[in-house]
């Protein structure tokens, strides 16, 4: 085939072609050694920088803490010091372990201090336990510690305007101390048998406490002789406290004792009787009888006033009679004892006698007994007149 003759005209329009082509090349070898991210053109001079979009976000709300909940129960500070040998100290456990005969030392800050211990050193008003109130802190010293030292130490600081203070709640320590003593796996009882009384509407516990925290304790009924399990839902174990009856009846009843067994070595605790209680918690459920309403001149007369309750509750009497305001000699005599009433049921029945000799004109009228508990206090009355 003949090659095609071009014109000039058509050699202009190639010659065009092939320099924008070069060109166009040319600006893509630059774009390339730079990199530029895609559909992304040059800026003008003076444009905005900040490309505008529609995309929706969610803004972002910061967490907030809950500040009015963790003002309602203000936190704690525990105040509480052990002092050790050699000046030594530290902040003590929840049950500390110490050997009998050891010196205690605990300190509390605070210039206000109170203190709470076993009330085995209250009762005896034992010398061995000493309380000093220093510029800085409160100071608890027991020396000769023995095994029935063993229990709850505490103590708190107080907010004083005046005369009048209150307990501190945010300002408080408190430990167990078990005080071990060869020979002695129980803490001493005062006694060689306890009455626990059982009351159907709280718990009972039957204090066999030790003094060795790793030893087993076991719960055991004299008669019929048998072990009783701390099943965790009747009986449970509480090395603070012994064990606890939580819901009481009458099929508890009877004398139990606990055995402690720890290092090869086995004790028993003093036993302890266990009375179901009949009567209800409440003010004293109370009677008054005289022996005779009619009375003739110079006769003896006793009147008498009788409250049944709880076997652990302890009644006052208080007397008001006719011949108070001359001041007539009378005798009254105060007693209790407990008595069983049937299905193993323990009541306590607690009197007051007054007694008057060769009753006269100024005996005549209205003898008033009182008795009082922990609950309330009732009043009854009777008449006493001239037959």
């Amino acid at each position: 085939m003949a090659p095609v003759s071009k014109g000039k005209g058509q050699h202009a329009k190639e010659a065009k072609f092939i320099n924008a082509v070069e060109s166009r090349s040319a600006e893509s070898l630059v774009l390339t050694d730079q990199q530029p991210p895609k559909n992304k053109r040059p800026k003008e001079p003076g444009e905005n920088r900040i490309k505008p979009t529609n995309k929706k976000v969610k803004p972002k709300i910061p967490k907030i803490k809950d500040r009015d909940a963790a003002d309602v129960t203000p936190k704690t500070q525990s105040i509480m010091i052990h002092m050790m040998d050699k000046g030594r100290f530290q902040k003590p456990a929840a049950t500390l372990s110490l050997t009998a005969g050891q010196t205690l030392e605990l300190r509390c800050k605070g210039n206000k201090i109170e203190w709470s211990y076993p009330t085995y050193l209250d009762t005896f008003k034992d010398s061995r336990l000493s309380l000093k109130q220093q510029e800085r802190y409160g100071q608890l010293t027991l020396v000769n510690s023995t095994a029935a030292d063993t229990g709850e130490f505490s103590c708190w600081g107080q907010f004083c305007h005046g005369y009048l203070c209150r307990r501190d709640e945010t300002r408080s320590g408190s430990t167990y101390i078990v005080f071990t003593e060869k020979g002695e796996l129980f803490v001493p009882s005062s006694s060689y048998f306890d009455v626990v009384y059982l009351n159907p509407d709280r718990q009972a516990v039957v204090p066999c406490r030790v003094t060795v925290l790793s030893a087993k304790v076991t719960l055991h009924r004299e008669f019929p002789a048998k072990e009783i399990p701390a099943n965790g839902t009747d009986i449970v174990y509480d090395v603070k406290r012994g064990f606890v009856y939580l819901q009481p009846h009458s099929d508890h009843q009877g004398v139990v004792y606990c055995k402690a067994e720890a290092g090869g070595k086995s004790q028993i605790s003093v036993k302890y009787q266990l009375l179901y209680v009949e009567v209800p918690r409440g003010p004293p459920s109370t009677t008054i009888l005289a022996s005779s309403n009619k009375v003739r001149s110079g006769d003896d007369i006793s009147v008498l006033c009788t409250v049944l309750g709880e076997p652990d509750v302890e009644v006052e009497f208080r007397w008001i009679y006719p011949g108070q305001k001359d001041e007539r000699p009378v005798t009254i005599q105060d007693s209790w004892r407990l008595i069983h009433r049937g299905l193993g049921h323990t009541t306590r029945i607690s009197q007051s006698i007054m007694t008057i000799e060769d009753f006269e004109t100024t005996d005549v009228g209205y003898y008033i007994c009182t008795a009082q508990n922990l609950q309330g206090e009732t009043t009854v009355a009777t008449t006493v007149e001239f037959s």
